[in-house]
């Protein structure tokens, strides 16, 4: 078994596809972790917003959730109506280029490609980051440990999704579960203690906060922070195809699942922060801690629980890019197939699955983390500009699509949800963008119409294209005026391979010119041909010599041809070249590769009359 065997797994046939495709528990860990992980940095997210007002902040938490709940629940049926409206896939990017044009549909898409890129350097890196705090003696390897993570999310991916999901089971479960079990027990002391529970493990003590009155200011603003935690929801709605049947009924499960299960995280961990007194805490400051962490200490204390949790939430943070990769090639496929990115994105590999897609999104998130020395932190609140202006495009989209196709009830009520929908994401747009702008929400607008201008090229680039392929006749095959190319081969010394290409262009054309050049000038003509055997029919070559007195070899070749396809306006030209294949890339650097450069310099400086063949000789020594 080969190494890539190993490393990537067997080949999958095309006819394997349905037996790569995921159930709803499987579909959790592949498009749920990005919005599960949300509960580790949503809420203090919004704390740290609120420290200026010390424990104060702590009571807004409770309001500012339920608002983000709220929300939640809203975005929650505008995509189970995606999800049966478009069960192809595609999710924001299909609806919003369908009933609102191929503008707002690449709005969306490019929003939702910058959230996934971020996704993955900043997942990564905080979870690397939580690790390093608990740990400080590996701080100087944070870069070489984020790269490493990214590797190993890249291998687990290009082995297909299936694997992907069934590899992340373990920890997402673990860290659902353990949370769970923090909350309940709790509201278990909230409850038995009448309201006055006692910390096991008391949080630090509270600066006082220096603000007097709450202004409405900070608490938009700490709402704007908190609707991080909504990032990763339209997640299944783009991945419906890697269901199984029904997949319409499996996404539907999957989202209803991971919407659940985040309600019961943000709500239980806001409603008990403000009954044990935990406030955020700087997280540049000496002595940080997360609200995770003092939730969990003063719920359980600090033993092999607390230990435990504390590594499923860092193992979640590190593995929430994986609903990125499961959704950035899926993505850049449906983009690619209108042509708007590299038709190779719309390529499956190996393992079924869109291979370059997950490369593109690997070494683009590396170059982030190398940019960012692997401390990425601060783009953390940047993810909700994206995501909820693609929330507002899909249920502005969706408006549309109710008043094209539905009827009656159906239409009232889906034009009731999903425009509730646009409005509330797109006024949480306006308040995120305000909000954050300075802090770096500036960041995404400046990137979003770099990405549209690129994506535009990219069309019009492929339009240029299919213009100038377009056939001219209606004929399929056009076969007047035909004539035998004038055939021009190279020739460095008289050996087998070079004898197998003039035997070949001999059987192009009629017309065929052996061009030596020569850099000695005491070299004589060569009489490579003057015993050659001449069958019935067939013309010898031309042996034409080029005087190069400054030892060049290509550039004269290069001139002579584009002379021959001046002077014969209505030939063409093949220009037949000896090629050695060896047996060892190695042994390539033992020759010269002038073969090589020759075609380059020809398809550079000739036009669509000069043809190139390549002759191979396969050595065998």
């Amino acid at each position: 078994m080969g190494l890539v065997n190993v490393l990537f797994g067997r080949p999958l046939a095309s006819w394997e596809d349905e037996g790569e495709r995921i159930s709803p528990m499987q579909g959790i860990p592949t498009f749920g972790l990005d919005a599960l992980s949300s509960a580790a940095y949503g809420p203090e997210a919004a704390l740290t917003i609120l420290l200026p007002l010390g424990l104060l902040g702590v009571h807004y938490i409770v309001p500012l959730t339920a608002a983000i709940i709220a929300l939640l629940i809203i975005v929650y049926f505008s995509y189970r109506q995606t999800i049966a409206a478009y069960p192809n896939g595609g999710g924001s990017y299909t609806v919003a280029k369908e009933n609102l044009g191929d503008r707002a549909g690449l709005l969306a898409g490019a929003a939702l490609m910058i959230d996934y890129l971020l996704n993955v350097a900043v997942g990564i890196s905080a979870g690397i980051g939580a690790l390093v705090s608990a740990v400080p003696s590996l701080q100087p390897h944070t870069l070489t440990m984020c790269l490493g993570v990214l590797a190993i999310l890249t291998i687990v991916n290009l082995r297909g999704i299936k694997e992907a999901g069934t590899a992340f089971i373990a920890p997402t479960y673990l860290f659902v579960g353990t949370l769970v079990i923090v909350i309940l027990v709790g509201l278990y002391k909230v409850v038995a203690s009448g309201g006055h529970p006692m910390a096991v493990v008391p949080p630090p003590k509270q600066v006082q906060g220096t603000l007097q009155a709450v202004g409405i200011w900070i608490l938009v603003k700490a709402f704007a922070s908190g609707c991080t935690a909504l990032t990763g929801v339209e997640a299944v709605s783009n991945g419906v195809q890697a269901f199984r049947e029904p997949v319409v009924k499996a996404a539907r499960t999957t989202l209803t699942a991971i919407i659940a299960m985040l309600i019961v995280l943000l709500g239980g961990i806001a409603f008990l922060l403000p009954y044990y007194g935990i406030m955020a805490t700087d997280p540049g400051a000496p002595g940080y801690q997360s609200v995770l962490s003092m939730l969990t200490a003063a719920v359980a204390g600090k033993g092999i629980f607390y230990d435990v949790t504390m590594f499923s939430v860092l193992l979640v943070l590190c593995l929430s890019a994986n609903t990125s990769f499961a959704d950035f090639p899926r993505l850049c496929r449906m983009v690619a197939r209108d042509n708007y990115l590299p038709h190779s994105l719309t390529t499956r590999g190996r393992r079924l699955v869109f291979s370059q897609g997950i490369w593109a999104l690997a070494i683009l998130a590396a170059l982030l983390l190398i940019l960012f020395r692997g401390v990425t932190d601060r783009l953390i609140p940047l993810f909700a500009v994206g995501a909820f202006l693609a929330f507002t495009l899909s249920q502005a989209g969706m408006v549309g699509h109710w008043r094209k196709n539905a009827k009656g009830g159906a239409l009232a009520g889906g034009m009731l949800v999903n425009g509730l929908g646009a409005l509330a994401t797109g006024i949480t747009v306006i308040v995120i963008v305000v909000a954050k702008f300075a802090e770096g929400a500036w960041v995404v607008v400046l990137l979003l119409p770099l990405l549209l201008i690129f994506m535009n090229h990219v069309r019009r680039h492929y339009e240029r294209v299919e213009r100038e392929l377009a056939v001219k006749s209606s004929a399929v095959l056009r076969t007047r005026g035909l004539k035998p190319p004038i055939a021009i081969v190279p020739v460095d010394v008289w050996n087998a391979a070079t004898e197998k290409a003039l035997r070949f262009a001999m059987t192009l054309s009629p017309d065929v010119e052996a061009v030596h050049v020569s850099c000695d000038a005491d070299e004589g003509k060569p009489d490579w041909l003057s015993g050659a055997e001449q069958a019935d029919g067939v013309n010898l070559p031309k042996m034409v010599t080029l005087p190069s007195p400054y030892r060049l070899v290509i550039h004269p070749i290069v001139v002579y041809v584009l002379k021959v396809e001046k002077e014969n306006p209505g030939r063409t030209v093949a220009v037949v070249i000896a090629s050695m294949v060896e047996r060892h890339w190695y042994h390539y650097f033992l020759h010269n590769q002038r073969g090589q450069m020759l075609t380059a310099l020809l398809l550079l400086g000739g036009d669509k009359r000069i043809n190139i063949v390549n002759v191979p000789w396969y050595l065998k020594a």
